[in-house]
């Protein structure tokens, strides 16, 4: 089901804007609050505090040979990458997704 949003949402937003969309997702059933949507990225990315507090252990992470390069050009290692259970909305309008 496609999540969108309505004139209500703009509540408070002055227009035009390019702020980016924060939010609150169930992951692995566990509330993981600020989430950072941005389009315009090819990676989904969870930071090694967050993963820890998950308490998945890290032997389930599968190694990523590709490192991430970020605007300014620093070049990141990822630890590995997982497949996690994903919970959009709430009960009636929900869907559970997995992201890697």
């Amino acid at each position: 089901e496609a999540i969108t949003f309505s004139e209500v949402d703009y509540e408070g937003v002055r227009l035009p804007h390019d702020d980016p969309v924060v939010v609150t997702l169930l992951v692995e059933l566990f509330t993981m609050k600020r989430i950072l949507i941005d389009s315009g990225s090819s990676a989904d990315i969870l930071y090694k505090h967050a993963f820890d507090q998950l308490r998945i252990p890290a032997d389930q992470l599968k190694p990523v040979k590709t490192p991430l390069v970020g605007f300014t050009g620093e070049t990141i290692h990822p630890l590995g990458s997982i497949n996690l259970s994903v919970v959009v909305g709430t009960a009636p309008c929900q869907t559970q997704v997995e992201m890697t």
